[in-house]
């Protein structure tokens, strides 16, 4: 072989072999990074849930037996709440002052059912626990003959 062409071809060869070294490291070569960003998120809004008395009180006299209060709840929210007490106050009566709030006591405890959880829809869930007295009292209460106590319902 020609020493020309023995040059050549060991440039020919040494070539082809730094090629070949840069082909296989750029194989092996990665790039490293990092970054950051940001986003957004919406609460929603709940709606106050709406107590019912379902327990039919009458024949309250005064000194009477307590009678029990029941009820359930109207939740208008798409998920379930949940509920720990219902308070009750009388707030009044269709007799107005002659015979007033202080005629009557409510009393007890309440008792959400299903631990506390008030499914979506009107009529769910329930609560017990509560009573309600004609108090006999050192006056006259003929005025609370015949009337509807008016009473005012609280979840929390």
């Amino acid at each position: 072989m020609d020493p020309k062409n023995r040059k050549r071809r060991r440039i020919l060869i040494l070539a082809l072999l730094v090629v070949g070294v840069m082909a296989a490291t750029g194989a092996y070569a990665f790039w490293t990074l990092s970054g950051t960003g940001s986003g957004t998120a919406q609460t929603g809004t709940a709606n106050d849930l709406t107590v019912n008395q379902t327990s039919v009180v009458t024949g309250l006299y005064p000194g009477g037996p307590a009678q029990a209060l029941s009820g359930n709840f109207d939740n208008p929210n798409a998920n379930a709440v949940t509920v720990s007490s219902v308070v009750a106050n009388v707030t009044g009566t269709s007799a107005g002052a002659a015979c007033g709030a202080g005629n009557f006591a409510i009393a007890g405890s309440s008792t959400i059912g299903n631990g506390g959880t008030v499914p979506s829809g009107n009529g769910q869930g329930s609560w017990s626990g509560l009573t309600l007295q004609l108090v006999n009292l050192p006056v006259n209460q003929d005025a609370c003959k015949n009337v509807q106590v008016n009473i005012s319902y609280t979840a929390s």
